[in-house]
């Protein structure tokens, strides 16, 4: 049976086939998140695989400060806890940008998909993604970025298409070395210094 994999675990895998991920840890208390907070906001998130929507499921506070963030903490546990067993995950807040998905899946008959496409809530509304059998090659992942319609926006110019088709790659390479069943990046935000996985659902 496909289980969601411990998210400090899957972001350990995106580090080892070079995905960028944003900077995340666990946190066990309230002081611990005002001390995480110190830095910049957070996103604090409660991880667990009775909720794998959380948003959705009211688990995720965005942009918590160190002064806020006891309370935050609080709240967030105190709503996590019909889904017990949990735990509370901060984020370091991404810079603002584009939102893209990059996923893929096994198939019983075509064996590990990729896909890409506009993200966040776009994903159901627009439904604009490519889609190949892994393993793909430069050519590939260059056709899967040029199916889009959103081609102009996602990849705005030649160094963004750039990072987008090793982006592809890697993905690719990871499904392809690994027995995952799913895996959804969603979103990736593409800003101006490159790019960032925010949410990691890796199902194994």
């Amino acid at each position: 049976m496909a289980r969601l994999l411990e998210y400090e675990k899957a972001r350990a895998l995106l580090d080892r086939y070079g995905i960028r991920s944003i900077d995340s840890r666990y946190l066990q208390s309230g002081k611990e998140a005002a001390s995480f907070a110190e830095k910049g906001n957070i996103a604090m998130k409660a991880i667990s695989q009775k909720a794998l929507h959380k948003t959705k499921s009211g688990l995720v506070v965005l942009n918590v400060s160190s002064d806020n963030a006891e309370k935050a903490f609080a709240e967030l546990s105190k709503k996590a806890e019909k889904y017990r067993p949990y735990r509370i995950l901060g984020q370091r807040m991404a810079p603002s940008g584009l939102e893209i998905i990059v996923g893929g899946r096994t198939d019983e008959q075509f064996g590990k998909l990729i896909l890409i496409g506009l993200g966040g809530i776009y994903v159901e509304v627009f439904r604009d993604f490519a889609l190949r059998v892994c393993p793909i090659s430069r050519h590939d992942a260059e056709s899967m970025i040029e199916q889009l319609k959103s081609k102009s926006v996602i990849a705005k110019d030649t160094e963004t298409e750039r990072m987008l088709v090793d982006l592809l790659l890697k993905v690719s390479k990871m499904l392809s070395e690994n027995d995952i069943t799913e895996l959804d990046l969603n979103p990736i935000i593409l800003h101006e210094k490159g790019y960032d996985a925010v949410d990691l659902r890796v199902m194994v």
